[in-house]
């Protein structure tokens, strides 16, 4: 099966049995300040699951687009050496708002697998909450699951594994997942396997089904929800990489045309393509560049732009990895933007608003690869030589000379720590904290001066300064930053400034 029949087949056996299949939100989570992105498919359904909204419609199923890159939900740093990690990925689910429970959910999930998708029932394994926390073991989960497989296929696991929360605060409630059985053929690095239990490649979790019962407070105390509810989630990545027999999700066609796309442009190949295993130098960087290419596309599609805050400071840093790895193979020109054609071509079908926004996406990237490439050819040397002086003295990067490089000339503090870490060494970051808080307190106290003036030299420690002083005079304290929910607004305009003197002074 390909990757599209699958997601297309996930929704249709859900509709058949009474779901509503309803589109993927968007990556940015509309009227939920809590979240970064998007990062599960049960966020755009939270109000239904607390009782303050309601639809014509008790069940529905979707395919959601996720990003998981900050807080508990953070795979960026694992994507490249790990062959399963994503930023991006789909979420495939279907919800009962009070309608079906455990008894019906578990149930489902087997019939899909065993019988739509033809996996053998005896490789499936189960999870159930063995009790935690003044919450007891879900007897009613495992008495289901005992009328399906034996005994010795389901493990009681503790809170960590088997009771999920979408945040701190919020609907949360025991959970019982599924995991595939590849083989016992596979390596194992523990002196013995623990089976389901372990992070071996023998065992992969492939559902997750949440029976939504409670919403936990801020103080940590939780309170039964109205109606009881389901909440389940598969990553689409993983279960086509199970059923396409691969253990790789990057040797599924969910990637293969795209790892072709950046290899060829690379001049290289990418290792399981080329009948090779996959080796640890330009096989991890084609991986991050694929992945990060998924990302950026469908965060640009989604109405994130790069900037230096909140989204568009992730989008920023994505991008920014991924031309740091192409570089690495020796990319010297911008290629992203030819690349996120390839994305689109692959997707539009299933997302279309990818194709609406093709053009828009392309100029994005393109203009945050050529900001870049103007950031490191005046940072780039200089950073190499920190990087020369720490691998020859203390294998530390002064917090000085990291802010130095971050202030002066733009580079980002994580690319720095990035390429420090490539090398063994490290980054003082208490040093270059406390570096960026006293340039902080220089601009809170020019804030407090009158720039009479009529001209101002431009440096950076001068427009920062004009820059506080002009913000705490003309904008209003109730003043609300609307940047991240639209893209138009009114508003006046209350100070212009224009270069003079060849852009030496701002008049």
């Amino acid at each position: 099966m390909t990757s599209a029949e699958i997601r297309r087949g996930f929704l249709a056996f859900f509709e058949a049995r009474g779901h509503c299949v309803v589109d993927s939100s968007p990556l940015v989570p509309a009227d939920d300040p809590t979240l970064l992105f998007t990062n599960a498919g049960m966020n755009q359904f939270k109000d239904l699951f607390l009782g303050r909204e309601t639809r014509d419609y008790k069940r529905a199923a979707t395919s959601q687009k996720c990003m998981r890159v900050s807080g508990k939900h953070n795979d960026l740093e694992n994507v490249g050496p790990s062959l399963r990690h994503h930023t991006f990925f789909e979420m495939l689910g279907n919800f009962s708002f009070g309608d079906y429970f455990k008894g019906d959910a578990i149930p489902f999930a087997w019939e899909l697998l065993t019988g739509a998708w033809g996996l053998p029932a005896e490789r499936l394994y189960a999870t159930v909450f063995k009790g935690e926390g003044g919450v007891p073991r879900d007897d009613e989960a495992y008495a289901v699951w005992r009328e399906l497989v034996p005994a010795d296929r389901i493990a009681e696991l503790g809170a960590a594994e088997n009771f999920w929360a979408m945040g701190d605060t919020g609907p949360c409630g025991r959970c019982s997942e599924i995991h595939y059985h590849r083989g016992d053929h596979l390596p194992c690095g523990a002196p013995e396997c623990r089976g389901i239990d372990c992070d071996c490649d023998r065992y992969v979790e492939i559902w997750n089904n949440v029976f939504m019962e409670f919403e936990r407070q801020a103080d940590g105390a939780l309170t039964p929800l109205p109606a009881p509810s389901i909440d389940t989630g598969m990553g689409l990545e993983r279960i086509v990489a199970v059923l396409q027999g691969t253990l790789s999700n990057y040797d599924t066609d969910l990637f293969a045309p795209l790892l072709s796309a950046v290899a060829t442009r690379a001049g290289t190949e990418y290792g399981p393509l080329a009948g090779r295993p996959s080796n640890d130098t330009s096989d991890v960087s084609l991986r991050v560049i694929a992945d990060h290419l998924r990302a950026m596309t469908f965060l640009i599609a989604d109405g994130v732009v790069p900037s230096n805050e909140w989204r568009g400071y992730v989008l920023r840093k994505i991008m920014r990895r991924a031309m740091r790895h192409g570089k690495k193979l020796g990319m010297t020109e911008p290629f992203l933007h030819e690349l996120a054609g390839v994305v689109v071509g692959e997707m539009q079908d299933a997302y279309p608003e990818l194709d609406a926004n093709r053009n828009v996406i392309a100029s994005v990237v393109r203009r945050e690869e050529e900001q870049f490439d103007r950031v490191l050819r005046d940072g780039l040397p200089r950073l190499e030589a920190a990087l020369a002086e720490a691998d020859a003295g203390s294998r530390v990067i002064p917090g000085a000379a990291a802010f130095r490089l971050y202030d002066t000339y733009g580079v980002p503090l994580d690319f720095i720590e990035d390429m420090a870490t490539s090398r063994q060494l490290r980054v003082d970051r208490d040093g270059f904290e406390k570096e960026l808080e006293a340039q902080r307190a220089r601009a809170r106290a020019g804030a407090g001066e009158t720039f009479a003036a009529k001209t101002h030299d431009v440096t950076v420690e001068s427009v920062a300064r004009l820059t506080a002083s002009i913000h705490a005079e003309v904008v209003p304290a109730d003043s609300l930053f609307v940047g991240y929910d639209t893209t138009t607004a009114e508003g006046r305009i209350n100070r212009l400034f224009r270069p003079t003197d060849g852009g030496k002074r701002l008049e």
